[in-house]
């Protein structure tokens, strides 16, 4: 009896004795072992969403656009396509200078003049010269005209011509009278200047100065020829009164004097009839 009080003693001794073993290790345990995570709430365990055009296995990269280049502007437009250009102006030839050209009336030129030369006028084609000279005409622009004269005179016109070229002299036309059929009133009423004509003295008989290519008539409508109340051409009677105006001549001007530089007296220093156009070396 006694001996089974022992035992169940001891049994219970070493019972508590393994009890505080436990316990003591289950403490160790407890006091080395990291301490755990606490416990995330549902929020801070969510993720940020992933946009789904970016992959999920690599982080997203900046969209870098590339400007295409600039196409560049053609001439005359900006880089929008506009027009860039006025509209164009007038342009105005640059003036060349006079050319006076002398030449001998050949086989050509003596066909086109059938109306003002025939067999029987007082002068031979031989003796003649065909002059192609510069000019300004009445709106300013630089013109060639042409005038056949006398072989004798060809230089001394050409001369003249060059030197009313210089100062600004307007003339209106000058073409050989043949443009005309030789009609020296329808020349006059084109106010065309002419030279050479094989025809008789206005108002008279007997071969004109004009017959001998000796004399001149310019610009007949400023510079009419007045005999009475005749006028010729129509139109110059607006300029009987002599005005102070583009190509009427004047006494003492610096075209009567390059005329009589070279010779020729003005008809409008006669006293009947008067002939503001005619210039003449014979002075008639």
């Amino acid at each position: 009896m006694r001996r089974t009080v022992l035992i169940a003693g001891l049994v219970v001794v070493l019972g508590l004795a393994a009890g505080c073993t436990d316990g003591a290790a289950a403490s160790v345990d407890s006091s080395t072992a990291p301490p755990s995570a606490p416990a995330l709430s549902s929020a801070s365990r969510a993720q940020p969403a992933v946009p789904s055009s970016v992959p999920t296995t690599a982080a997203a990269q900046p969209s870098v656009t590339v400007p295409e280049p600039a196409t560049p502007a053609l001439a005359g437009e900006t880089t929008d396509g506009t027009s860039t250009e006025t509209a164009a102006e007038p342009v105005t030839p640059a003036d060349q200078g006079f050319t006076g050209l002398i030449a001998p009336v050949d086989a050509a030129l003596a066909a086109r003049m059938a109306s003002s030369w025939r067999r029987g006028c007082p002068v031979a084609l031989t003796d003649l010269r065909y002059l192609t000279l510069t000019y300004r005409g009445m709106d300013g622009t630089v013109q060639q005209g042409e005038l056949v004269v006398a072989a004798s005179l060809a230089e001394d016109v050409v001369a003249i011509f060059r030197q009313l070229y210089e100062i600004g002299y307007p003339i209106a036309s000058m073409r050989l009278v043949d443009d005309f059929a030789g009609d020296d009133d329808a020349s006059m009423a084109a106010n065309n200047t002419s030279a050479f004509n094989c025809r008789p003295v206005t108002g008279g008989g007997g071969f004109s100065e004009h017959s001998y290519g000796t004399a001149i008539d310019l610009n007949p409508v400023q510079n009419p020829y007045l005999s009475g109340s005749v006028v010729l051409p129509a139109a110059g009677g607006a300029y009987l009164d002599r005005p102070d105006a583009p190509a009427v001549l004047h006494a003492g001007d610096e075209v009567v004097t390059a005329f009589a530089d070279h010779g020729f007296s003005w008809g409008g220093n006669w006293h009947g009839p008067i002939d503001y156009q005619h210039f003449s070396v014979s002075g008639r």
